[in-house]
């Protein structure tokens, strides 16, 4: 695993817990093992390793949930927002790409845990797009839009401003 210095800040939906890391290791990755799956409340979890001496906690601190003898996931307590995948014993924690505040900077490179990937995974590209949420949904995404209550993608002093 090549250890890769960077910038990058993430946190959760409400910005009650906000991370900041120097450095990620290149194992930017998928898992669709039924474990992540329930973790993410998703078809997979994204993920990507993370240095334990590169990452910290910047704002709050987030719930564990030991979801095997050697593994915590992080989350916040307030929104839920999953965070973390820590194999105790591992130099390194996992965080989910998705809570960075840049996610596209980290393309997987690999999948694991396929025992667990949906049947149909590999025809999700021949799916057909509608469109933005602007076009397809264009009454509630304003209504949503001038209600939000997301932190936006990047640290701020406080939260809520």
């Amino acid at each position: 695993m090549d250890r890769i210095e960077t910038q990058a800040s993430g946190g959760c939906q409400c910005g009650a817990v906000r991370y900041q890391v120097t450095a990620v290791l290149d194992t930017s990755h998928i898992c669709h093992c039924r474990m992540c799956q329930k973790a993410a409340g998703n078809f997979f979890a994204a993920l990507i390793g993370v240095p334990r001496d590169a990452f910290r906690w910047t704002r709050g601190t987030p719930g564990i949930f030991k979801s095997s003898d050697p593994v915590e996931r992080g989350f916040c307590p307030t929104c839920g927002t999953p965070l973390t995948y820590d194999y105790l014993t591992s130099k390194h924690l996992n965080i989910t790409t998705g809570s960075l505040d840049d996610p596209a900077q980290f393309p997987p490179k690999m999948q694991f845990g396929i025992e667990g990937q949906m049947p149909w995974f590999d025809t999700l590209s021949t799916v057909q797009r509608e469109g933005t949420t602007e076009e397809t949904m264009a009454g509630p995404a304003a209504t949503i839009k001038a209600s939000n209550h997301q932190h936006p993608d990047h640290d701020t002093e406080s939260w809520p401003l």
